[in-house]
């Protein structure tokens, strides 16, 4: 018996600071369905996805929260294994990085790492950016600011490690150049080479000295491993590397096939993650490949703006396989793909309601029908049925080149063709015209089994996408073959005509969602509270002023929200949300003056932007009261 060949493949391991959104589940979902279609080919897989646990980031995230960090990442970790395991995700492991055999290699080879040279101690001094976690020259700011992400970077000196990248630029250019498939699509090969090869390559921090919430480096206290070492090397202690002694398991799995993470940590993967395995001495992973982005609208998402939206949410409402079809059918090979649920319910009636199930229950039912559900292979050739198998012989080359090079969105299209030209077969054939002639029961036949044998090869196309819808395809046309030529059925003995996907009402669905997402807004506004003690300089970064209220409304469809217009000194009047509904009208509070918190990030309640919150006084069970100043003037700073 011929051994299957390996197919390693990693995601990026999802940073435990958040919930993921929807742009974040893009990762998994496009690796499950590489994974999925190379299992149908014949290899034997191994996915591996996780989450990062460590970092500056999600200590004061926990310090906040008034827990520990490792509570906050056990929790959240938790969070993004239920979010994969909504989209129906099959991954063979989930590394964390808090896990005890992960923390103790990574102390191994950092250890080596610097016992042979290749990291040493020194003194950061520069710009850092919290929310990436990354250190930057003033030179690689972008108008002061982070140029992953636009945030306000921070003044920076540390004692710290450094690894040198600078000792293997030359062998990793030249591995560039005898591997040009390396990175994916080629646009990023480029970037890496002109924005970060060319200009020559820093040493890498590789430690930090600041915060406690990391890997201790156990040869010198007071620092732990940076994220780099930290994370990155997940992809070989998920499989047993070791330093000293490899598993079996590493030494089958090394190296990785493919590394599917998203364009903006390219840099890391192609650049400090080569490095960091030819300094141990290791292969380099086959290809990296870097996808675009999930922006809503235009936008990237952001919970400021009020425009994050949940996979696990989508899965809920339409199904795993609506969100994993929308995502591997709309997102293209190297630009950013857009979602809105406008056009998530679009894309549900248009390509899987109306085309693909709309064509297999007709044909299943007229199957039923017009034979007691049983066609055979017909045992002649008629011309009007030749360019519907050539289009479907054409459609297996198109979706197998399609997905050998990871264009998930062209091989959708490709199959997604098919079934439209399906349903362009049943208009010029008319079975229902041909059912009337006894004459013409032979061509019935040819039409039904032509349909049938489509929507076979259909599903199978699909099933790494739409694994269940695929699964109940098979099951109403009592056929398990994967094989993707036509005609090598002999029979089809079809069973019951079920609806697969259900055509959404659009305009009734958007209201639920809209209800759905004011009355959660509503609850976070409501329970917005301060869980942790600060510091006298914590709360010297609070900014009070006294605003009047010169105008004031309900918020239609928020029960409890009312809208605040304010005059707080400045020369445009300020707008809040407050859920104080219950004990307040409107009237009630127009010529009033309040105190408003005015340097709050501003946040979306219920489709209103509201820019700050005004100070109230729980009075005993189910009692607010607002906190007036009228004897103080509008803008005065409350100190």
């Amino acid at each position: 018996m011929t051994e299957k060949k390996k197919f390693y493949i990693t995601t990026a391991i999802a940073y435990t600071s958040r919930k993921p959104h929807i742009g974040n589940a893009y990762d998994i979902v496009l690796a499950d369905m590489i994974a999925r279609y190379k299992r149908m080919c014949g290899y034997e897989v191994f996915l591996m996805t996780g989450s990062d646990e460590h970092g500056q980031k999600i200590e004061e995230y926990a310090n906040n929260a008034g827990i520990t960090p490792k509570e906050y990442v056990d929790n959240v970790s938790a969070e993004i294994k239920q979010v994969w395991d909504s989209l129906n995700t099959s991954y063979d492991k989930f590394i964390r990085t808090t896990d005890d055999y992960h923390e103790k290699t990574i102390q191994k080879i950092f250890k080596k790492l610097y016992d042979q040279g290749d990291i040493y101690k020194g003194t950061y001094n520069g710009k850092y950016c919290v929310p990436c976690e990354s250190f930057f020259t003033s030179s690689q700011l972008v108008d002061n600011k982070c140029p992953d992400c636009g945030r306000e970077c921070i003044d920076a000196k540390e004692e710290a490690y450094f690894l040198r990248l600078s000792k293997y630029q030359d062998k990793l250019e030249k591995y560039f150049e005898e591997n040009p498939d390396f990175i994916q699509p080629v646009s990023r090969r480029n970037e890496m080479i002109n924005n970060f090869i060319k200009p020559g390559l820093a040493d890498l921090c590789v430690s930090r000295s600041t915060f406690k919430w990391g890997i201790p480096v156990d040869f010198d206290e007071g620092h732990v491993v940076y994220v780099w070492i930290d994370a990155l090397s997940n992809y070989i202690t998920g499989v047993g590397f070791d330093c000293e002694n490899n598993s079996e398991q590493f030494d089958k799995l090394w190296p990785a096939d493919l590394h599917v993470i998203g364009k903006d940590i390219v840099r890391f993967h192609t650049i400090y993650w080569p490095i960091i395995l030819m300094a141990l001495g290791l292969p380099l992973p086959k290809k990296v490949l870097g996808h675009p982005w999930v922006l809503v609208g235009e936008d990237k998402m952001s919970k400021s703006k009020g425009n994050v939206i949940y996979a696990d949410y989508l899965a809920k409402k339409f199904s795993a396989d609506a969100v994993r079809y929308y995502l591997l059918s709309e997102i293209p090979f190297t630009q950013d793909g857009t979602i809105t649920y406008e056009s998530f319910i679009n894309k549900f009636n248009t390509d899987l309601a109306n085309t693909l199930g709309n064509l297999v229950n007709r044909s299943i039912a007229m199957t039923n029908k017009y034979f007691g559900g049983k066609v055979t292979i017909p045992n002649k050739t008629f011309e009007q049925n030749k360019e519907l198998i050539d289009f479907a012989n054409e459609t297996v080359i198109k979706y197998t080149k399609s997905m050998d090079e990871y264009h998930n969105a062209d091989a959708c299209d490709a199959v997604m063709s098919l079934a439209k030209r399906c349903n362009k077969y049943i208009d010029e054939t008319a079975p229902w015209v041909l059912a009337k002639n006894d004459e013409d029961k032979d061509k019935l036949n040819a039409v039904l089994y032509n349909l049938l044998e489509c929507i076979r090869m259909i599903s199978v196309m699909l099933s790494p996408v739409c694994p269940e819808s695929c699964e109940q395809i098979a099951l109403q046309l009592c056929e398990s073959s994967k094989e993707l030529s036509f005609g090598v059925v002999d029979e089809y003995s079809v069973g019951e005509a079920k609806p697969l996907f259900a055509r959404i009402d659009a305009e009734k669905v958007l209201a639920e969602i809209e209800e759905e997402q004011n009355a959660l807004n509503e609850e976070k506004a409501e329970n917005t509270v301060l869980v942790s003690q600060i510091s006298i300089d914590d709360f010297a970064k609070v900014e009070l002023k006294a605003a009047k209220v010169i105008a004031c409304e309900p918020i239609p469809k928020a029960k409890k929200l009312l809208k605040l217009t304010l005059n707080d000194g400045s020369f445009t009047p300020r707008t809040v949300a407050s859920g104080i509904a219950k004990w307040y009208k409107p009237e009630d509070l127009i010529g009033k003056t309040v105190i408003v918190v005015s340097n709050l990030k501003p946040a979306v309640l219920c489709g209103v932007e509201s820019n700050g919150m005004i100070l109230a006084a729980d009075c005993g069970e189910d009692d607010v009261k607002v906190i007036f100043a009228d004897n103080i003037p509008a803008g005065s700073k409350i100190r």
